[in-house]
């Protein structure tokens, strides 16, 4: 009697080590057999900050009845999300915050129009080129501001800590009696040039178009390209997300999806 139930518990035994190690396996088996109706762990989150006053790259959409963060800036890195597997979180900071955010660690890496120049490539690393666009100069309609010329003895609005700042101090240098104005937001320089506060200023065409679009009292002029004013994707130093996101970005040039993109957010405006 003790024998038999001895046999019996080894074969118990037994059974149950068979049903453990049919439930083991390596990281790609499970990934497998997640595939095939097994539930898989969530995605890891992933945090990208941005300037959300910057349309059609990105900006606050109340039109369902709740804030979302949205357009072309967001879309691309929704598409990066879904490619290397991560799950995507938008948080909103003012534009000169966000070189900070990323040196902090707060954030995982940055898409806001942003240019990557000498001076921020000494404290963050950047993606390649996802989109190149123009500066422009934006002025009351019929104020006939069209050329750095025209801007001799005028106010002239940019955001602060942007690529048209910088390209701003440098055209002052040669403008006798431009002032430059530095603000935080895009919308906040429209308000100071609508309220005669400003005469002018200098905002990236794609954005100034939608702006001049809702606003018609406001005029925009495409200054001629000085080169490197393309936007890329900001990581902290030596972030590990980098190469990961450059071959996303080339798949979304390859397969034609960044050129749809484009035309959803800048061809219909």
């Amino acid at each position: 009697m003790k024998k038999m139930k001895s046999f019996v518990t080894l074969a118990l035994t037994s059974v149950l080590a068979v049903s453990v190690l049919a439930g083991c396996g390596t990281a790609s088996q499970n990934k497998d057999q997640a595939g095939q109706g097994q539930a898989s762990a969530p995605a890891q989150k992933i945090v990208m900050a941005t300037s959300a006053d910057y349309p059609p790259y990105e900006f606050h959409d109340t039109s369902s009845g709740n804030d979302e963060i949205k357009g072309f800036d967001v879309d691309i890195a929704n598409y990066i999300a879904k490619e290397t597997g991560y799950q995507l979180e938008v948080k909103d900071s003012d534009f000169n915050g966000l070189i900070p955010a990323l040196q902090a660690k707060r954030v995982d890496f940055v898409m806001a129009g942003m240019t990557p120049t000498d001076e921020r490539k000494k404290n963050v690393d950047f993606s390649e080129i996802y989109y190149e666009a123009k500066n422009s100069i934006v002025a009351p309609k019929g104020s006939n501001l069209k050329t750095p010329e025209s801007l001799a003895g005028k106010k002239v609005g940019v955001q602060l800590g942007s690529i048209q700042e910088g390209d701003a101090k440098e055209m002052a240098k040669k403008v006798q009696g431009m002032q430059i104005v530095p603000l935080n937001k895009i919308g906040d320089i429209v308000q100071e040039l609508k309220s005669h506060r400003i005469d002018a200023a200098i905002i990236e065409d794609t954005v100034a178009k939608g702006y001049s679009t809702s606003n018609p009292d406001i005029e925009f002029n495409t200054l001629p390209s000085a080169g490197g004013n393309g936007s890329a994707v900001a990581f902290p130093k030596g972030s590990t997300h980098v190469e990961e996101f450059n071959k996303a970005i080339k798949k979304l040039k390859d397969s034609g999806e960044l050129d749809k993109l484009i035309k959803k957010w800048f061809e219909k405006q």
